[in-house]
């Protein structure tokens, strides 16, 4: 590993929990990471040792119900919309997410993958130690999204405004301000009509559930000590108005239970959907080509 490649601790928690969901979780799996160990590097050990010996404690089960089911509800949207010629993916705090290596998909979609430079040198390290090259055409895209004027950079690095993508926002929203949020969206309102955005948000306490409550109790606090505070939540009209206002139609807001057929939550261990989190699904103005 290059001295520059240091992950986020958010990142490698996410992958750590893809991970251990296949070691740690009853089949049926929700979703299914075969290269989440992988990018973890010489982290993996201790981490998924972690989710081993306390798999059902409330936080750790539920960080693996949040981060598989979000993966799982997005790759779904991305499968149906490439069926219908989507071919550009786009994901905005990519983390350690491994989509372009392990997929089939990949090979018939572009990838851009925003984020911090330091975590995608680490995803690249761990990537090239193992031997593994990517599917199809993947492309990093450095980027704050703090700071940086996101629609550029992903032009900059071959993103075709005129063609329609996927977007996937995936446990970024919470760590950013408002303003923050409204900027992302302004730049993502120059992608084509047909372009589709499936971004998790985080709902106020009088929202959540007593599982959410408690998982938001135990982790904001380790997440604002790691430099990562928790600083959005949003109702789901409040969600529907930011995207509405920059060109998005919502077309569903997704609570984790519902990501999934509804007969996966009949099992022995302890995954169980809480109501901390919602999935929305919004769409650019209809696009004929894609199935409007």
């Amino acid at each position: 590993m290059t001295d520059s490649g240091i992950a986020s601790p958010t990142a490698l928690t996410a992958a750590a929990a893809r991970a251990a969901h296949l070691l740690v979780d009853d089949e049926p799996h929700i979703f299914t990471d075969s290269l989440a160990a992988t990018v973890l590097g010489d982290q993996a050990g201790p981490l998924l040792e972690y989710h081993r010996i306390n798999g059902r404690h409330e936080v750790l089960a539920g960080a693996r119900v949040m981060v598989t089911t979000r993966s799982r509800y997005t790759e779904d949207r991305l499968a149906a919309a490439a069926a219908r010629g989507l071919s550009q993916y786009v994901l905005l705090g990519a983390g350690l997410d491994t989509f372009a290596w392990r997929s089939p998909l990949a090979r018939q979609i572009r990838v851009f993958e925003a984020d911090q430079p330091g975590t995608q040198q680490w995803k690249r390290d761990q990537l090239a130690a193992a031997g593994l090259t990517a599917r199809g055409d993947v492309r990093f895209v450095p980027a704050d999204l703090k700071t940086t004027t996101l629609d550029e950079a992903l032009v900059r690095a071959g993103l075709d405004l005129n063609r329609p993508a996927l977007i996937s926002w995936l446990g970024v929203i919470m760590y950013l301000s408002q303003d923050t949020v409204t900027g992302t969206l302004a730049a993502l309102s120059r992608c084509a009509p047909g372009s589709e955005l499936v971004a998790e948000y985080l709902v106020p306490d009088d929202l959540q559930d007593d599982a959410g409550r408690t998982y938001s109790r135990l982790v904001a606090p380790f997440a604002a000590e790691h430099g990562e505070p928790w600083r959005t939540f949003l109702r789901p009209g409040q969600m529907s108005d930011l995207l509405v206002a920059h060109g998005f139609s919502p077309l569903a807001h997704v609570p984790q239970r519902d990501t999934v057929d509804l007969a996966c939550w009949d099992r022995a261990d302890g995954l169980r959907p809480s109501a901390l989190s919602r999935v929305v699904h919004a769409r650019r103005a209809p696009c004929e080509t894609l199935g409007g």
